[in-house]
C-alpha cells in the first residue's frame, strides 16, 4: 500500500507542476501568435486591435484581426490562422464590416 500511497504523491506533484507550465505555455503560445499575426498584416491595417483564441484547435491557432484598412476610410477585418508545428501565419482575405461586424476593445 506504500508503494501506491509514493506513487499517487508523486503523479500529483507531476501533475501540479505540469498544470503551472502549461498556463505559461498557452500564455506564450497566444503572444506568438498575436506577434506573428500583427506582423502580416503590416501595411494592410492602421493600428490593428487582435483576439487570439487562447488555446486554438488541435493543430492550429486562430486570431481574429479589425482595424482601419490602410490608405481608405473603412474598417476592416481579417482572420489569421498559426501552425502550430511550422509556427507560421497565413492571412485570409479582407472582410469588410458590413460582412462581418466585429468589435475588439
Amino acid at each position: 500500500m506504500s508503494r501506491f500511497t509514493l506513487a499517487f504523491a508523486m503523479a500529483l506533484a507531476t501533475s501540479t507542476s505540469a498544470f503551472a507550465s502549461s498556463d505559461t505555455a498557452w500564455a506564450d503560445f497566444a503572444k506568438d501568435v498575436s506577434a506573428k499575426c500583427l506582423k502580416a498584416v503590416e501595411g494592410r491595417l492602421e493600428k490593428p486591435s487582435i483576439v487570439v483564441d487562447p488555446f486554438g484547435t488541435e493543430s492550429h491557432g486562430v486570431a481574429l484581426l479589425n482595424g482601419k484598412a490602410a490608405g481608405a476610410d473603412a474598417t476592416v477585418s481579417y482572420f489569421c490562422v498559426y501552425d502550430k508545428q511550422d509556427k507560421t501565419v497565413q492571412i485570409g482575405s479582407e472582410l469588410p464590416a458590413d460582412t462581418l461586424g466585429v468589435t475588439i476593445p
